[in-house]
C-alpha cells in the first residue's frame, strides 16, 4: 500500500514533493482547460470570444499534456490509461485547432467533433482518476467513469453540428 497525500480533499498516491508540485500544476492548468472550453462551446462561433477562449483551451490542453507526460513518467506504469487518455485528447485538440487554422472544406463540422471528443476526452481522465473519491460519484462504479463523459458529450456534439448554422453550411 503506498503512502498518500491529500490534495484538494483528494487522495493522491504519492508523498514525494515534486511530484504533488506537478499535480498540484496539473490540477490548476486543467482546470483553466476546462473553464476556457466551456466559455469557447457556449459563446457565438466566428466571434472573438469563442476564439479568444478557444485559443486559452487549446494552450491548456497542451500544458495539461506535458504535466500528464512528467506525472505518467515518475509514476510509471500505474498511469498508463490515464497517460492514453491524454494523448488520445491532445490528439484530438491538436486536430481540432490545425482544423480551425486551415479553414479547409467542412472545417467547422470537423472543428466541432474534434474539440467535443478532446472535451469528453479530458473530462475521462479526470473521472476516471477522481470519480472514485468524489462525493455522490463514489457510489458509481468505475467503469462508468470510462463511459459518463461520451454518454452525455456525443449528443451534445450532435445536437451541436445540427443547430450552429455554421455547422450546416455546405461548403465551409
Amino acid at each position: 500500500m503506498e503512502e498518500s497525500t491529500e490534495i484538494f480533499g483528494i487522495p493522491v498516491p504519492s508523498t514525494d514533493p515534486t511530484f504533488l508540485s506537478f499535480v498540484v500544476v496539473h490540477i490548476l492548468i486543467s482546470l483553466v482547460a476546462v473553464v476556457s472550453g466551456l466559455v469557447a462551446m457556449l459563446s457565438d462561433k466566428g466571434k472573438r470570444r469563442h476564439s479568444t477562449h478557444g485559443k486559452v483551451y487549446f494552450r491548456s490542453m497542451l500544458f495539461s499534456f506535458c504535466t500528464v507526460i512528467i506525472l505518467s513518467v515518475m509514476r510509471w506504469p500505474h498511469n498508463i490509461h490515464l497517460l492514453s487518455i491524454g494523448i488520445l485528447a491532445i490528439g484530438s485538440t491538436m486536430g481540432g485547432y490545425w482544423l480551425a487554422k486551415n479553414r479547409m472544406l467542412n472545417w467547422t463540422r470537423y472543428h466541432t467533433i474534434c474539440m467535443g471528443v478532446s472535451y469528453i476526452l479530458l473530462m475521462t481522465g479526470f473521472y476516471v482518476d477522481n470519480g472514485k473519491n468524489l462525493p455522490f460519484w463514489r457510489l458509481f462504479p468505475q467503469w462508468f467513469f470510462w463511459v459518463f463523459p461520451a454518454v452525455a458529450g456525443v449528443p451534445l456534439i450532435i445536437y451541436a453540428l445540427r443547430a450552429n448554422p455554421l455547422n450546416r453550411r455546405v461548403g465551409d
